[in-house]
């Protein structure tokens, strides 16, 4: 076993009163990879124990290497912007699910802090290198791919790799290294290339694909000349502090854990489908309505998929939930491809009016192979059929832009990875395709800060209205979650809903930092930061946090990501605002008729929001807030 020598660091301030020790929990291999794609200059250097306790990994040190690499003033698409890879203390231990991994940048899509977490087995095999985070810096001169080992990096040509899909290359890459499957590789497709703004990541493994989905995190990788990074598998293992009682308590939440996935077990996400449409909040044809009939619905649905294409149940690394479904559909040519997730049958199927399945599951495949993010395409390309609806693109535009037409859209997938036609337009997303038309082209956008929603309603959800205004994403549902809005005997309203945002944030901010699958986390140990997860923390390093200390972290993240968005002029009052169907449009039919989010009312959330956070009336923390939050020394974001 590799056990890395790490200094000691500094001690900085503590929320809680628990001693300050002066080393590493050997949970953490401890040291970050610098790799400089320009000169091919590899770094090391240290986590310090304090900051492992501010940050804990993952999510907030991605959101560190961003506040202190990328300047406030840099282009996502300049060298100076980063791509981080980060795991979290407790990857490759029994605490179930920790299979997830974080990339952080800066996002060609909001242009501001931006995290998107993918599982498979790749963030597994980085945390065998020793390294918490690998930070790529820098543009390589030529086409390249990086390679990541216990022992540093190297940067190979990929010459031979331009143009080939993402299954296509992380086989390659494997093939290159020599190695198998003790190779993990993730990578951008044609759509990363060519700086599709909402191009993604894809890993393929033998276990599950696993997909950085969004914020354009290919694009970025792209604009570096990157075509992939592959992980060889090193030798470092996680030493628990408290062993016997971390398996304890893990072993104590696999039965409720089980228990609370059902529907995902049997479904994957696709489950959703249909309670969704009939609780009357999946939105139609871009988003004018929010329920179709329950027979049309059934068509696309998570059951329907499973009778008809699903070949094999998958899974990431140490989880036993499998939520992967493999589908063939021998008509499109697709075979054992990744399921389309909820929120991929929300924005190519529901948004679309197009419910002719297998053209779906071939427009998923399609966007999965190229590297472009599901929801962002759908949404723009929905965006765009209402414009056409209404007048404001015609035939001459594209003759592919009607509302139902599923062979268009299995066209304007292709065009929009490869910039061709009409897809050239679709690929910088529905804002600047709105921006580009002018007029009342923004009145039928469906997203925030530039990105576009997700299937979750903000017209529906009051928390999500909120949520949505101040995600640090944008249009992200893994910002404020929606899971408790659904199931709650409470009502969420605008009295009730900021302070459940925040909180909400908080526990996505700390789960990304422990990289725990959010479906884990919210099926067996709970929908808000509670003693459980404190206690896992604990067991696996020694330390003595309370659950205030260990939801201050969570909250310290996301301060942090705020900061980083106001120094980019991207967070501030006037952003954190909704589209006008929002706030004007009531839900016309169905179970949610009538409701919305007018502007008074979320002005109102809004004074309740940044009041409970310690935030000025404009949105930005304040220093006594960042002092609290033991984070001074970012103060100069501000």
């Amino acid at each position: 076993m590799v056990v890395r020598a790490v200094d000691a660091g500094g001690c900085g301030g503590q929320r809680g009163t628990e001693p300050v020790t002066d080393a590493l929990p050997p949970v953490y291999g401890g040291e970050v990879l610098h790799i400089h794609l320009d000169t091919g200059a590899v770094e090391t250097e240290p986590i310090a124990p304090a900051d492992a306790r501010r940050f804990l990994g993952g999510n907030g040190l991605v959101a560190k290497a961003v506040a202190d690499h990328v300047p406030p003033a840099a282009d996502p698409f300049d060298p100076e912007n980063v791509v981080a890879f980060g795991v979290g203390p407790l990857n490759a231990t029994p605490f179930q699910s920790t299979s997830r991994g974080v990339v952080g940048f800066v996002s060609p899509m909001t242009n501001g802090f931006f995290d998107s977490t993918f599982g498979g087995t790749f963030p597994r095999a980085q945390k065998t290198t020793g390294f918490e985070l690998v930070v790529l810096h820098g543009r390589a001169p030529d086409s390249s791919y990086v390679v990541v080992s216990e022992d540093g990096a190297r940067i190979e040509p990929a010459d031979d790799l331009v143009g080939l899909d993402t299954y296509e290359t992380c086989s390659a890459v494997r093939d290159l290294e020599g190695v198998g499957h003790d190779t993990h590789v993730i990578a951008t497709g044609p759509a990363g290339e060519h700086q599709v703004r909402y191009a993604c990541l894809l890993h393929e493994s033998k276990l599950r694909e696993g997909v950085a989905g969004r914020g354009g995190a290919g694009a970025v990788l792209g604009s570096k000349n990157v075509k992939a990074v592959a992980i060889r598998e090193g030798s470092f293992e996680p030493e628990i502090a408290r062993n016997d009682d971390l398996r304890e308590l893990t072993a104590s939440r696999m039965a409720p854990l089980m228990q609370e996935t059902t529907m995902l077990q049997n479904y994957g996400t696709a489950g959703l489908v249909n309670p969704i449409n009939e609780m009357g909040k999946l939105g139609q044809r871009n988003n004018q309505t929010e329920q179709t009939d329950a027979a049309t619905a059934e068509q696309v649905s998570g059951e329907t998929l499973r009778e008809a294409y699903v070949t094999e149940d998958t899974t990431c690394a140490n989880c036993a939930v499998r939520c992967g479904k493999h589908v063939t559909v021998e008509s499109e040519g697709v075979t054992d491809g990744k399921i389309p997730e909820f929120e991929s049958l929300f924005g190519t199927a529901t948004m679309q009016d197009v419910y002719d399945l297998p053209r779906v599951v071939k427009v998923n495949d399609l966007c999965d192979r190229l590297g472009m993010d599901t929801i962002s395409f759908g949404v723009t390309v929905a965006f765009a059929r209402e414009c056409f609806e209404k007048g404001l693109l015609s035939e001459a535009d594209s003759p592919h832009l009607a509302f139902g037409d599923a062979d268009g859209l299995v066209e304007l997938t292709r065009q929009t990875a490869h910039r061709e036609g009409f897809g050239d337009r679709l690929a910088d997303g529905s804002f600047a395709l709105a921006r580009d038309l002018g007029g009342e082209a923004d009145k039928y956008l469906h997203g925030s800060k530039g990105l576009e929603f997700a299937a979750h309603s903000p017209r529906g959800l009051k928390g999500m209205s909120i949520g949505y205004a101040t995600a640090t994403r944008g249009g992200s549902h893994h910002d404020t979650r929606p899971t408790l809005q659904y199931g709650s005997e409470e009502p969420f309203t605008p009295e009730n809903s900021p302070e459940f945002a925040a909180r909400s944030q908080h526990f996505t901010a700390l789960g990304d930092s422990l990289t725990q699958c959010r479906f884990v986390s919210e099926g067996g140990w709970g929908k808000t930061v509670n003693d459980r997860y404190r206690d896992v923390i604990n067991h696996a390093t020694g330390w003595s946090l309370s659950t205030g200390d260990v939801e201050a972290i969570g909250e310290r993240v996301y301060n942090l990501e705020r900061l980083i968005n106001v120094s980019r002029g991207v967070a501030n009052r006037e952003a954190d605002t909704l589209p006008h169907r929002v706030m004007h449009e009531p839900i016309p039919d169905g179970p949610a008729e009538g409701m919305y989010c007018p502007p008074e009312e979320l002005e109102r959330m809004l004074d309740d929001y940044y009041a409970f956070r310690g935030w000025d009336d404009d949105g930005a923390p304040t220093s006594e807030t960042l002092d609290r939050l033991d984070l001074a020394e970012f103060a100069g974001l501000a």
